[in-house]
């Protein structure tokens, strides 16, 4: 088994723990080369190139979902990169979309903190617990 490296040396090398890679193995991100019959896996440098494909992915914000998808169309010996696009371009339509939720946000506290800077401090022996929080209406769902 030259060339072969067990999980604790695959983990060193990829930089990531054990139990990641069983993780991952477990959801058929990864597999070993071979299993002897003392149970050892084996990997080839093959592994390490998956491991950094899947820290790379995550870096982008790839769920292992997505990963698993991708990988499941490579294996599958379809080209993977307008799938990757796709994701990409869902990633990129939903950050948009939480940039707007939170530029709204950003615009309500400001206008309470603008309509708070004068009001006088509650009596900390009133029921309220802070009146101005609980002034504010409630946003509509949705």
């Amino acid at each position: 088994m030259k060339n072969l490296l067990k999980i604790g040396e695959l983990a060193k090398q990829a930089n990531v723990t054990v139990a990641t890679i069983r993780y991952y193995e477990s959801l058929h991100l990864l597999e070993p080369v071979s299993k002897a019959e003392n149970g050892y896996r084996y990997y080839d440098e093959t592994t390490v190139s998956r491991l950094q494909f899947i820290k790379q992915a995550q870096s982008l914000q790839f769920s292992l979902a997505e990963i698993q998808q991708v990988i499941d169309v490579r294996n599958q010996g379809e080209p993977v990169c307008n799938l990757v696009k796709a994701l990409l371009d869902q990633k990129i339509a939903t950050l948009e979309q939480e940039i707007q939720q939170a530029a709204t946000l950003k615009t309500r506290l400001d206008a309470y903190r603008t309509s708070w800077v004068a009001r006088p401090l509650d009596n900390p022996s009133a029921v309220k617990v802070c009146s101005l929080i609980e002034e504010v209406g409630l946003p509509s769902p949705g």
